[in-house]
């Protein structure tokens, strides 16, 4: 494992996790800044430099604006959820003017994950502390300038949305939102969002709704496009969805369910996805459990059967995670032990 944040930065709590197409550079946020490291012949990546963002809430210094974070699909650009743009080939050189601007919007409400839309001409940010996901004219602030007309509207959500995912043919985008209400008892949901739509009328683009277990927190897309994955941070479990069916019969959207470890967070297909990987967090520390990494076969799953296939060891709270282009090694972002750890795909069970 890799320890970061070994710039000037107090804040060491990883969070989103990036790899570059041609496999030579990964960016880890760390809170107030974002970690260049450079992808070698070794198994973990080494550490190369730190870049400081700056806040964009006006407030003193802290780590909340640099936690989730997404390539464009050219790769020159890295954008962190707190909507800063960072300029890939200068970060990865070490060149002064790395941050590009911070795209313009309402006050932040939370901003924790960010997707790019296929062509790269918008960005997506998920607003935790609200009920909304913000939509950004990404095209125009890196051709005009970052201005308060980047800011295209909000998408209606749920309560807490936290996780995005973009299906293969990028026609849809998928949300997860902790909770449909503010009754603890109630379930989160996963939403469905007509990416196009969303680009000019974010206010009535979600074309469907369904509930998506115990404090849902992340969502991936299987490569052919026909599954959505959702882990249920809340219940333990990892939920599997008939991408058809969340729009033809919602009711019986619900494919699988399997159980999983302590407070599920992070989550990557991997194997060609006939592996999904899930981030065990124990974030919140629960007596007897730990954090590592647990490993589903996909098929199983899907067939109905024991699908769940062992665990292997993580840091203190295992967040987000990205596969190396090469698909050989997996990142994984271990958020309270400061820690960027990297993971043999071929090994795994």
């Amino acid at each position: 494992m890799v320890p970061l944040g070994s710039g000037s930065s107090p804040f060491t709590s990883p969070f989103g996790v990036a790899a570059t197409r041609d496999g030579r550079w990964a960016f880890v946020a760390t809170g107030d800044a974002v970690d260049v490291l450079r992808i070698g012949a070794s198994l973990g990546p080494e550490p190369v430099r730190t870049i400081a963002l700056p806040r964009t809430d006006g407030g003193p210094p802290g780590p909340s604006q640099a936690l989730g974070v997404a390539l464009t699909p050219d790769g020159r650009d890295l954008l962190l959820a707190g909507a800063i743009v960072v300029d890939v080939a200068r970060a990865e050189q070490g060149l002064p003017g790395a941050v590009l601007g911070t795209l313009s919007a309402p006050p932040d409400s939370g901003a924790i994950e960010v997707a790019v839309s296929p062509d790269g001409n918008f960005a997506f940010v998920s607003e935790e502390d609200s009920r909304d996901a913000a939509v950004f004219d990404l095209r125009a602030a890196l051709t005009r300038g970052f201005k308060a007309g980047d800011f295209v509207g909000n998408i209606p959500l749920g309560l807490a949305p936290v996780g995005f995912a973009i299906s293969p043919g990028g026609r849809w985008l998928y949300v997860t939102s902790e909770d449909a209400t503010v009754s603890p008892v109630s379930g989160g949901t996963l939403s469905v969002i007509d990416l196009r739509k969303a680009e000019t009328r974010p206010a009535s683009s979600v074309v469907a709704t369904v509930r998506a277990g115990c404090q849902p927190v992340r969502v991936a897309a299987s490569a052919d496009g026909r599954e959505v994955w959702v882990d249920a941070r809340g219940s333990d479990d990892l939920l599997c969805f008939s991408a058809a069916r969340l729009l033809s019969d919602p009711g019986r959207a619900l494919v699988a369910i399997v159980r999983v470890g302590e407070a599920p967070v992070g989550l990557a297909l991997v194997r060609g996805g006939s592996r999904i990987v899930v981030a065990d967090s124990n974030r919140f520390v629960t007596a007897g459990a730990g954090s590592d990494l647990g490993v589903v076969n996909v098929a199983d799953a899907l067939a109905g059967k024991p699908a769940f296939l062992g665990r292997i060891r993580a840091g203190q709270f295992p967040r987000d995670m990205a596969v190396e282009p090469d698909g050989r090694v997996l990142l994984v972002a271990n958020y309270q032990s400061g820690q960027l750890e990297a993971v043999s795909v071929p090994a795994l069970p």
